[in-house]
């Protein structure tokens, strides 16, 4: 699946784990706060959010974006050390199947 993390650490410290651990977890840098891969598995996305999880704070957030995931959009994100989930379905191919 792909996979987008968007980063907005809130200190150097926490900014520089996310990316070494970004980067072990076979990412690439696309742009400033913007790492992407093609080769996320959902084992290997859970093993990185409970790691992002374990090295961020309060004034971390991080963001993921996912397709396909249930042949849906997802989108998740780490704000103030909550999990919040929004998920898209294509409404043109669900309205086409009608």
């Amino acid at each position: 699946m792909f996979v987008s993390v968007v980063l907005d650490p809130g200190s150097i410290d926490t900014a520089r784990a996310l990316v070494e651990l970004l980067s072990q977890m076979g990412f690439n840098k696309v742009q400033r706060s913007c790492w992407e891969s093609m080769k996320m598995n959902n084992d290997d996305l859970s093993k990185l959010k409970r790691e992002v999880d374990r090295i961020t704070d309060y004034y971390d957030n991080v963001r993921f974006y996912q397709f396909p995931v249930n042949g849906m959009f997802v989108i998740t994100e780490l704000k103030e050390k909550k999990w919040k989930k929004c998920q898209f379905k294509d409404s043109v191919s669900s309205a086409a199947k009608k």
